[in-house]
């Protein structure tokens, strides 16, 4: 675990080596909530980089005759 400090703005640094490992670049944007008595920090990435990565998931659902 790595430790940071919040500057008298309130700002952090994310370390490099996560920002590596989650290949995150200068101005991208990240989304950030507290959740259960913790800080998440999550990457957002842009539309064009999310498209095919959900390519061989199998979509076929078993429904009832009347929803189809």
């Amino acid at each position: 675990m790595t430790e940071v400090t919040v500057s008298p703005k309130y700002q952090i640094v994310i370390p490099k080596e996560i920002r590596e490992s989650m290949g995150i670049v200068s101005g991208q944007k990240v989304q950030i909530m507290s959740y259960q008595g913790r800080i998440e920090v999550i990457p957002l990435k842009p539309m064009k980089e999310m498209k095919g990565f959900l390519e061989g998931i199998e979509t076929s659902v078993v429904r009832e005759d009347d929803r189809i």
